[in-house]
């Protein structure tokens, strides 16, 4: 009889289960579905929004609950239903942007299944992100930091799709400026996010684990960024794939191969199960 060592491992998406070019590895979407099928739960925690990561998780037949927005929503992936839906008042979100806008960097808006951009809609990057979480980002005819507030938009993130050379001056600037008032992390090279307090992808993990009634102890979680870090630290064993970075593989229990070299399957075979 098959013997399970983690009874719930949880994967960040972009970066970690899918490849570089965006695609799930047969080996990983078989090491999947064989964990499952031996008891065990897979979850995804992302910082996407809950529109752009359900049609993937419900593709890899995936079923319980998905994190998004960092655990700012967790929902029920056969009906979308919330399980937990929080977010940044418009008073909260406008402050964000105003800090944002103030450094000369682009603001992206996160408002339930909504994205707004101050970016050109001809802009050739942001029609790459566009293509990546499969959004279409909205426009206004003012600085974000007025429209979220005169629209009473509540968001569950706010952030900034920078140049690479930008990113760790203002994430630098937004963790000092917002600390211990709002959560600052980065979540790919070109990008730094804005959550709640307390909104992280630790506080996902743990609320998994205790819907689930299972020990954060027989936990693994999976990540390849910054905001992954919370994540890796709460769970019982904490890895960063092997494209992570060196800030993550620093704090992380194990080191895996790449996310193109199939990681989440390596981990799901060196974790998920007892071995004599």
């Amino acid at each position: 009889m098959t013997k399970l060592n983690a009874k719930l491992i949880v994967s960040d998406f972009d970066g970690t289960l899918i490849t570089s070019d965006g695609k799930i590895l047969p080996n990983v979407a078989e090491a999947i579905d064989r964990y499952i099928a031996d008891g065990g739960i897979f979850a995804v925690c992302t910082g996407r929004v809950l529109a752009s990561i359900l049609p993937q998780v419900r593709r890899l037949g995936l079923k319980g609950l998905v994190s998004a927005c960092q655990s700012s929503v967790i929902a029920d992936i056969e009906t979308g239903a919330f399980i937990r839906h929080g977010g940044l008042s418009c008073e909260q979100a406008s402050e964000i942007c105003e800090a944002i806008e103030s450094c000369g960097q682009s603001v992206n808006v996160y408002s339930d299944d909504r994205f707004f951009s101050d970016i050109p809609a001809d802009n050739k990057f942001l029609k790459l992100y566009e293509s990546i979480i499969n959004l279409t980002a909205e426009h206004a005819d003012v600085k974000l930091s007025r429209y979220v507030k005169e629209k009473h938009l509540t968001c569950q993130k706010v952030a900034s799709l920078c140049p690479a050379e930008a990113r760790e001056g203002l994430f630098e600037y937004l963790s000092e400026k917002f600390k211990g008032k709002y959560d600052v992390t980065c979540s790919a090279e070109v990008l730094v996010e804005v959550s709640p307090l307390g909104d992280t992808k630790g506080a996902g993990i743990r609320f998994m684990a205790s819907h689930y009634g299972i020990d954060i102890a027989h936990t693994v979680a999976i990540g390849d960024n910054l905001n992954d870090l919370s994540m890796i630290e709460a769970a019982g064993v904490g890895v960063a794939v092997g494209n992570a970075v060196r800030e993550l593989k620093e704090r992380a229990d194990y080191v895996s191969a790449t996310n193109n070299e199939g990681a989440v399957a390596e981990i799901i075979k060196r974790f998920g199960y007892c071995h004599d």
